[in-house]
């Protein structure tokens, strides 16, 4: 039977604050405190700026012995200076969306449908592509409409 997962480590998974590499966290704090938990990347990182600011480490040991790169570090140090504590909340890689069906092509293929009435999504594709030299995924127009239809 398998084991229930830790809470802390389910919730940090969530939150997307699961330090990957909770092994590669060196610093005295973290191995000999229950409060330091190496599996938590907010408090890692956090930490390890601190370290910097207040006790005068070089970024290089202090990264070294938080698990992480002197580029690495150098990022979180940017982003907590310009956004604070969320700043070093990692960010979500790749497109934030469907960057390619822009507005005007989200009226095209409102229009096709309004005149020609229900059409796969491959046929939708393929007006795309046609008219706006553009190649989207079937997937990204079924979407796209569905998140229309939800808002009206």
């Amino acid at each position: 039977m398998k084991k229930p997962e830790d809470p802390k480590r389910k919730a940090l998974r969530e939150q997307g604050a699961l330090n990957p590499h909770p092994d590669e966290v060196t610093d005295t704090l973290f191995q000999e405190s229950d409060f330091f938990d190496p599996r938590d990347l907010l408090q890692v990182k956090y930490e390890m700026l601190r370290r910097v600011e207040a006790e005068e480490k070089t970024a290089s040991d202090a990264a070294r012995n938080f698990g992480f790169s002197r580029p690495s570090f150098y990022q979180a140090q940017a982003a907590f200076g310009k956004e604070g504590l969320p700043g070093l909340v990692p960010k979500k890689r790749g497109p934030k969306g469907g960057h390619k069906l822009t507005p005007e092509i989200m009226a095209f293929l409102h229009d096709v449908l309004a005149k020609e009435g229900p059409l796969d999504s491959q046929t939708l594709r393929e007006r795309v592509r046609e008219h706006f030299k553009v190649v989207v995924h079937r997937r990204s127009i079924e979407r796209a409409l569905l998140r229309k239809k939800k808002l009206r």
